[in-house]
């Protein structure tokens, strides 16, 4: 269900980007309707279809989109679920992907050079292993990639050195409400264009690129290092600091989207008891049970524990029963 949401969102799920594998093997498509309530008292119908071994479908208000990227923004969700761990676990791609999501809301420009770079990237890419294939090099096939790379990067680079700017203070805000505790956590945003242009990256690695027949400079390499006291988080946090560090993250992106959209994004927590104690949880459902958070999808596997904690809140809340597919409201006393 909370994928659903996050589909009429996004346009893709949360879990599984591959569009097709989303579909239950005996179906030949799926189908998603939903209602999102705006700001201005209206109600926008949103409608995605994915059909096997077609182009996906995607209306509003019965108007479908010619570029789903168009859809982008218009009904901010940010989700907090058991596999947000990876922003510390994996690879740098993951962490660029949390950085290009949250500023790709709020600013269609960045998103469309987002779009255009990846589509350079994978020809420049490609013309190198045909260099190596064919045994040859011809650097004016290059050139047509290189400078639109040039152009395309130069423009990802500035928005997120600003983002990681602004969004730093809201981050050491939440962390502390988290935690408790004035503990210094950072983040810092890696490029290699804060050292070197990005003429200069592509010409100094050209030799390499030819010989692993893939560009290895560029904004597309970019990482953001998370640090707690100084060091690595990764390696020196404890379980509970990594914790408290992702819910830090995803709070201060719900409020960083929240201060520059103008309205409350929808916030999505997935399964939390498999990423929190108790207490964190508690502290977790109270915190976004404030005025400053809008509407508020949580997801538990027992009945008693969520209803026991959302007894706690003065808000109003309804439970539902998701059973083979079929939802039921539960009716509390």
């Amino acid at each position: 269900l909370l994928d659903a949401i996050y589909y009429l969102s996004f346009c893709k799920s949360y879990f599984n980007a591959v569009d097709t594998q989303n579909i239950r093997h005996d179906q030949e498509y799926f189908s998603i309707l939903g209602e999102m309530d705006t700001d201005t008292n209206k109600t926008d119908l949103i409608h995605c279809v994915q059909k096997r071994n077609q182009k996906k479908s995607f209306k509003l208000n019965k108007k479908e989109y010619q570029r789903l990227a168009d859809h982008i923004g218009k009904y901010p969700i940010v989700m907090i679920s058991p596999y947000d761990r990876d922003l510390i676990n994996e690879g740098s791609d993951v962490r660029r992907r949390f950085i290009d999501s949250i500023i790709s809301q709020f600013n269609s420009l960045y998103l469309d050079n987002l779009i255009n770079y990846n589509k350079a990237l994978a020809q420049r890419n490609s013309q190198l292993r045909a260099f190596s294939e064919q045994n040859y090099f011809d650097s004016s096939l290059l050139e047509i990639w290189d400078h639109q790379l040039i152009d395309l990067g130069n423009q990802i680079f500035p928005e997120r050195q600003k983002f990681i700017t602004e969004y730093q203070p809201l981050f050491n805000k939440y962390f502390e409400v988290v935690t408790g505790k004035k503990e210094a956590a950072t983040i810092e945003y890696e490029s290699q264009l804060n050292t070197h242009s990005f003429e200069e990256l592509l010409a100094s690695t050209i030799e390499r690129d030819k010989a692993l027949r893939f560009t290895t400079a560029g904004t597309h390499k970019d990482d953001l290092i998370f640090n707690i006291q100084g060091h690595a988080i990764k390696k020196f946090g404890s379980q509970g600091q990594q914790k408290s560090f992702i819910v830090a993250l995803r709070l201060a992106q719900y409020m960083y989207i929240k201060e520059l959209k103008g309205y409350k994004p929808m916030i999505l927590l997935d399964d939390i008891f498999d990423k929190l104690d108790n207490k964190r949880v508690e502290q977790l459902i109270q915190l976004v049970a404030e005025n400053a958070f809008g509407q508020v999808f949580i997801t538990d596997t027992q009945q008693d524990r969520i209803e026991y904690l959302l007894n706690k809140i003065s808000n109003n809340y309804r439970i539902f029963e998701v059973c083979n597919g079929t939802v039921n409201e539960i009716i509390t006393l």
